[in-house]
């Protein structure tokens, strides 16, 4: 019955990160022993002052439908937040709260993007950015990046890709999946070439901003030529463990926001009443309530990069932030490995799901297609072993 279904769905890409997470799960129900590092998700509990947040505010009551974009006490601890943490002087009218940053990020897409408007993806860039445009029916053009320049575009790359359909263009720092961390100065370099072109919006999302290892992150909207051109995403999934709770949120000019909150009014309306109150108690909470999940990432990381040195082929750069490694695996292309050939990271991501029991995500869906994306949300025993039989299987 796939005739039956519309366009927009057939032409819509699975999210490869959620079905090798499936692949996984499936792979463990018939009794294999998969160690999973493919979801971008922390393995940590949410802190118990987020959690007794949650539970106050089922005993107080709260049940009922939320604002479309935001319980008012929510949108002013974000407007706090962005100004402690970011330097970023927003209103509460110009916050919206979603389901999820994803929604957040699927949101300025429906309201800003025509049919046959570009899209420009600094690549690698999170799989669902190209997803979100093809829905959105606009094109995407991706700026290609490698080790070399540590996953970095230049001015000169991003001026090249600018045509007069260009309108809407992605920045993700700290990076997924390569874990890059752009630098104020960079930023800088680049808003140079935009503003030449005030017609470009610039979406920043800035998910990953606690978790980085010494590189200060900096916010593009902290540039004052951007501020009125850029949409900041952000939310509480990854730096507070919360994945689940399904919090994002963006801070934008008020017409954007305005048209936002139109928008999800007719999709899912407001986000969850329990999750908006913890969420307030976990924004104004000080960085050092969570400073012990980022110290361990940190460890791992350099657990994992020191482990990629005894592994034959694989080339990585030194993330600044995140919590993923993205080597570049071309070492292995157009060879036989257990007798099956290996054409591109897809074909290499399936050999270490198939014969080493470990699950990684080809850098294809990244726009990378030399690389793999290996999460390090892992515990250090589940690490150790994984490397252990990638290297195993690769050495051999």
């Amino acid at each position: 019955m796939q005739q039956h279904l519309s366009d927009r769905i057939n032409n819509l890409p699975i999210s490869a990160t959620l079905a090798m997470a499936a692949k996984a799960r499936e792979l463990k129900t018939e009794g294999k022993d998969i160690i999973s590092l493919s979801l971008g998700e922390p393995d940590f509990n949410t802190p118990d002052f987020i959690k007794d947040a949650a539970k106050q505010a089922i005993d107080d009551n709260y049940n009922s439908y939320t604002p479309v974009n935001g319980y008012l006490e929510l949108r002013e601890a974000i407007c706090r937040k962005f100004k402690r943490d970011n330097q970023l002087n927003y209103t509460p009218d110009q916050i919206v709260v979603s389901t999820g940053a994803k929604q957040s990020i699927a949101n300025i897409a429906m309201v800003l993007l025509n049919p046959g408007d570009e899209v420009l993806l600094p690549a690698p860039y999170w799989v669902s950015y190209s997803a979100i445009a093809t829905l959105a029916e606009a094109t995407y053009k991706e700026i290609p990046s490698t080790i070399e320049t540590d996953f970095k575009i230049t001015p000169a790359q991003l001026e090249a890709a600018i045509t007069p359909k260009t309108k809407l263009l992605f920045f993700n720092s700290p990076n997924n999946p390569s874990g890059t961390v752009y630098t104020e100065s960079e930023y800088r370099a680049l808003a140079k070439v935009l503003e030449k072109h005030p017609n470009i919006y610039i979406l920043s999302d800035e998910i990953y901003e606690h978790i980085n290892y010494g590189e200060p992150t900096f916010s593009f909207a902290a540039i004052e030529s951007m501020f009125d051109r850029t949409i900041t995403v952000n939310g509480v999934a990854k730096a507070f463990a919360m994945t689940g709770w399904r919090i994002g949120y963006m801070g934008a000019p008020s017409w954007i926001a305005k048209a936002c909150t139109k928008m999800q009014g007719q999709i899912t309306s407001g986000a969850n009443c329990i999750a908006q109150r913890a969420t307030i108690t976990a924004l104004d909470a000080p960085a050092s309530k969570i400073q012990f999940m980022v110290d361990e990432f940190y460890k791992r990381r350099d657990l994992v990069l020191d482990m990629i040195k005894d592994i034959k082929g694989f080339k990585a750069n030194v993330p600044k932030g995140a919590f993923y490694v993205f080597p570049d695996v071309s070492y292995y292309f157009g060879k036989t490995i257990k007798g099956t050939q290996i054409n591109n990271a897809s074909d290499f991501s399936m050999l270490l799901l198939e014969q080493a029991n470990v699950a990684t995500v080809t850098g294809d869906a990244f726009g990378a297609p030399d690389c793999i994306r290996i999460s390090y949300a892992a515990s250090t025993e589940n690490l150790k072993e994984a490397f252990k039989r990638i290297r195993d299987l690769l050495n051999s």
